[in-house]
């Protein structure tokens, strides 16, 4: 049986990235000074305006305006003719403290208020639902077309910023079709690829050098045939671009962040949001979780997916599903994962590392497939394996 998967990807420049890497900076420089912040920082981005708005709670003291111009200006909006760069913004901040009644649940949640342990105190910060994902199809455990995707758009961002391709501007856009075989990558049928460049370069120079710089650098010869196809800025023409091109906001590249559609996703966005709100931090967990299921074989493919209900620390249910490749049946891997990994929101922090200022290097080419990043750690395995040889 054949058949195809796409995902895309987009560079550090795309409007919607400018804003989750500001978010997640501004949670950075809080993290920073206060780890015990709450912090909910949200953006959006059009010509030459910036607007940094939501809750914050810390002791902290930082400049917002002065990070945002940093982030724009390291991103590479640096020329006033682009319609938006660091010297010119103008910038709107409107951040207040996060509601009593959400802290209410965060800061002692219903366990904690019965009697519990430490790891009781902090209660979910929403309700929601949260997706994790693992599989063999790459050697960091993640479905290919992402990861290509990822790899060929932070290429594009290497070589204009390296001087390679001195006419690049910032915004650009990837996307990566795999051709499947029995549910086994084979080949890759297309390629797009499209970024902003100056006046100065021809469209055919912009799709030879593209091809010959970009693509030809990381896509894996073994999966490139004389039937794949190639679109390379397929308009022609990509000089207005960034937040003078389309408006940005934070949240809004979700399935980027993740896996590329592969896996469905929950309700929540992450950039910005310090580890209380479990739509990052739980979903950084089931991404854990998945990782070392798959990496101990108890299955070759895993989807898990946890809920949380406001104020309580402990998820409301744990979902399993290994697509038939399991060991052992989805609902046992689902008691497993129950009884080896503490779910509750402080364990999480606790056992990730969450309240470092570690976020601004997410924002950017996906939250997951890094080996840098604590929830890529295999470091269970050993502790799921015994259930395989029982």
């Amino acid at each position: 049986m054949k058949n195809y998967f796409t995902s895309e990807s987009v560079t550090s420049g795309h409007p919607d990235k400018v804003c989750d890497n500001i978010s997640d900076a501004v949670l950075d420089a809080v993290l920073t000074q206060d780890k015990n912040s709450r912090v909910a920082c949200e953006c959006s981005a059009t010509t030459d305006f910036l607007l940094v708005m939501g809750e914050v709670t810390t002791n902290a003291k930082i400049d917002v305006e002065k990070i945002a111009k940093e982030v724009i200006a390291d991103i590479g909006y640096t020329d006033k003719k682009t319609g938006f760069s660091a010297d010119s913004v103008k910038i709107i901040v409107k951040l207040d403290k996060q509601s009593a009644d959400i802290a209410l649940g965060v800061d002692n949640s219903q366990e904690a208020k019965d009697g519990g342990d430490v790891l009781d105190k902090i209660g979910a910060g929403d309700q929601g639902i949260m997706f994790g994902y693992a599989c063999r199809e790459t050697e960091e455990l993640m479905p290919l077309p992402i990861m290509l995707a990822h790899k060929m758009c932070e290429r594009l961002e290497y070589v204009r910023k390296q001087g390679i391709l001195s006419y690049l501007r910032p915004d650009g856009k990837g996307q990566v079709t795999v051709e499947y075989q029995n549910g086994k990558p084979a080949r890759i049928e297309a390629v797009v690829l499209s970024s902003q460049h100056n006046e100065s370069v021809s469209t055919e120079t912009l799709r030879k050098d593209l091809k010959d710089k970009v693509i030809d650098a990381v896509l894996p010869k073994e999966y490139l045939d004389e039937q794949t196809k190639y679109y390379i800025n397929p308009t022609g023409r990509f000089e207005i671009g960034g937040p003078n091109g389309d408006s940005g906001l934070t949240g809004r590249k979700i399935i980027v962040d993740t896996y590329g559609g592969k896996c469905p996703h929950g309700g929540g966005a992450f950039s910005g949001k310090d580890p209380t709100k479990v739509d990052r931090s739980a979903t950084y967990m089931a991404r854990y979780v998945c990782k070392n299921i798959v990496a101990s074989g108890l299955a070759d493919e895993c989807q898990i997916q946890f809920a949380y209900a406001i104020g309580v620390a402990k998820p409301v249910s744990v979902m399993v599903n290994t697509f038939g490749t399991g060991k052992l049946s989805d609902d046992k891997i689902a008691d497993i994962v129950i009884k080896e990994f503490d779910l509750r929101p402080s364990a999480i922090i606790k056992t990730l590392g969450l309240d470092a200022p570690i976020y601004r290097k997410t924002a950017s080419y996906g939250h997951f497939g890094k080996s840098e990043f604590s929830w890529e750690k295999t470091d269970r395995v050993c502790d799921l394996e015994k259930y395989i040889k029982v």
